[in-house]
């Protein structure tokens, strides 16, 4: 089934607008269950590593989350299953204690049927409160963040499932009616910008109207120093040339950590990259890799290493922001359907490919802005509490949705993470 058969172009839509809210939380539960559609119960249950977590969990704790912060809100509601708190818990520790993460592939009962008889039936419980008008303002504005909330995991759902077949002998295609895309990417450009005292992030929701998560709050000036930017991320045939130079065995491209993790791993190319030299693994299986296409599933350790090895760097949030504002959310996103990045086209004379495709590692650590607030109660710990360890990337990617990202949107991972759709654009000071 095509993840492009469920729209995700609803929006937001406003809170004083039950209808737009209504259809909004229609389409992203539809879009999950399109998304799930290809997976066997075998497929939806198996975790193939801590990091990852089941399809069939995703499609559980997404349920779990309106079940419990919009429905639960209510006194005397009767939850579907009092059990599924614990299981389907992620780490709200303010609701009360969970299952542990590395052990949810373990999670055999309920069966992948009952979980989507869940879901059924919390959205009919929804439905009814939709039909009679029934949602007061803290309620719209905690079912808004879950539809993005639920977009997130649509975009883990894959790239787990991703890991999870990769790790399969057979290397099963999640799909193998998926599209080969190929072209000729654009010459690599340097895009000078000026010093300036600029802004970046946004006003606090739900105070502004326009949704944005706590930790892009609030707009605060920075000074950006005089610097340019790559016209587009790095592509597979330059990130192959950093391998056949040898970069995975130059010390003095490496942080410390980086290179001790290389060393106990073993690394010696990205992630899905086969020792072959020509194919990388897909979600429709092992796939002839287009050099043209921006390389991915980059740590932030290899990301860093190819930049100090082509004499850059790479960007700043506050740069990389700087650059994307203004700019339309346009590119290559899970509703295209390649549910791989594809090349620049060639021609363009601007900055390329700031939003879909692949993440962008930026230099900068996952921490409070000036002024920050966490949002209050339970969900203050949705973002905040994991300032610690992590590092931002800029952009969305080929599994995000297309309305779900903005300029102002910070993602973050920690830094040896690799099985996220996760590039590199080059940054520089000026001369």
């Amino acid at each position: 089934m095509s993840a492009s058969s469920t729209s995700l172009a609803a929006g937001c839509g406003e809170l004083d607008d039950p209808s737009s809210l209504a259809g909004r939380y229609r389409a992203v539960r539809a879009c999950s269950i399109v998304l799930a559609a290809p997976l066997s119960p075998e497929d939806a249950m198996v975790q193939s590593m801590p990091d990852a977590s089941p399809a069939k969990w995703h499609l559980a704790h997404t349920t779990w989350f309106f079940e419990r912060f919009v429905l639960g809100a209510r006194a005397g509601y009767v939850p579907v299953d009092a059990r599924w708190d614990y299981l389907f818990n992620s780490y709200y520790n303010s609701v009360g204690p969970m299952h542990a993460r590395p052990r949810r592939g373990l999670v055999t009962r309920p069966a992948l049927a009952e979980v989507l008889d869940y879901r059924a039936e919390v959205d009919a419980r929804m439905a009814r409160r939709f039909e009679a008008g029934d949602l007061d303002t803290n309620a719209a504005q905690v079912l808004l963040l879950g539809t993005h909330h639920e977009q997130q995991h649509q975009e883990l759902l894959l790239t787990d499932i991703k890991h999870a077949f990769w790790c399969n002998p057979l290397a099963p295609a999640y799909r193998d009616d998926l599209p080969v895309r190929s072209g000729t990417a654009a010459p690599l450009r340097w895009i000078a910008r000026d010093e300036s005292i600029g802004e970046i992030g946004v006003a606090a929701w739900p105070q502004c109207a326009t949704f944005a998560y706590d930790n892009e709050s609030p707009r605060h000036r920075v000074l950006v120093p005089a610097h340019a930017l790559a016209s587009r991320p790095v592509s597979n045939g330059e990130y192959a040339q950093f391998v056949d130079d040898g970069g995975y065995a130059n010390a003095e491209l490496w942080l410390s950590d980086g290179w001790a993790l290389l060393q106990s791993e073993n690394w010696q190319r990205p992630l899905y990259w086969h020792a072959d030299g020509v194919r990388e693994f897909t979600l429709a299986g092992w796939r002839e890799r287009d050099p043209h296409a921006p390389a991915c599933h980059l740590s932030y350790y290899e990301a860093d290493a190819y930049a100090r090895w082509a004499g850059a760097r790479l960007p700043t949030e506050a740069e990389w922001e700087q650059a994307a504002t203004g700019v339309a959310i346009e590119g290559n996103f899970v509703e295209d359907d390649a549910l791989h990045p594809q090349a620049a086209a060639n021609g363009d004379t601007g900055l390329q490919q700031l939003f879909g495709d692949v993440w962008e590692w930026t230099s900068s650590a996952y921490t409070s802005y000036p002024g920050f607030r966490p949002l209050p109660g339970t969900l203050g710990e949705y973002n905040g509490k994991f300032m610690s360890g992590q590092w931002i990337l800029r952009g969305g990617s080929c599994a995000t949705p297309r309305d779900h990202v903005r300029a102002s949107y910070r993602n973050f991972f920690p830094p040896p993470a690799r099985w996220q759709f996760s590039g590199l654009r080059l940054a520089r000071d000026a001369a």
